[in-house]
């Protein structure tokens, strides 16, 4: 029908006549109350925001010279942290003349991920990230 028909029709029953695909031959419109289907969109929005959930990234910080028990600490802390769904990012922090050791960095931070590969798998491999920090992403299962 032709757009002045629509919008007669749309007058009479004191709806909105709303162009749905202007590039189309002919333009497709619809008839239909506008305000309503903004807020029912904007309620899905709404409805779809409470139903996901936020992953957030926690960090373990090491050092080189870390003992065992310390080490089980932080180990229990990134247990947590993957239990509850969030990632983990393990960073193992150089000081001074530590920065010869890097690779001992590297095996402190493969034993980390040695021991919390039931709880999560390594995402990132241990990098280096600036001058004094070492770092690996672990993902929760």
């Amino acid at each position: 029908m032709s757009a002045r028909e629509a919008q007669l029709i749309a007058n009479e029953r004191d709806i909105d006549l709303v162009l749905i695909a202007p590039n189309a031959t002919p333009p497709v419109c619809r008839l239909m109350d506008y305000k309503k289907y903004v807020f029912d969109q904007a309620k899905k929005e709404r409805d779809a925001k409470k139903n996901q959930k936020v992953v957030s990234l926690k960090e373990v910080r090491l050092s080189i010279g870390i003992g065992d028990h310390d080490f089980n600490v932080k180990l229990k802390n990134a247990i947590k942290f993957l239990e509850e769904g969030n990632k983990v990012k393990v960073a193992v922090f150089f000081g001074g003349r530590e920065l010869r050791y890097t690779n001992e960095g590297e095996v402190l931070v493969d034993r980390m991920a040695e021991c919390l590969k039931d709880y999560g798998t390594l995402e990132k491999r241990p990098k280096m990230e600036g001058r004094k920090v070492m770092s690996a992403i672990i993902n929760p299962k």
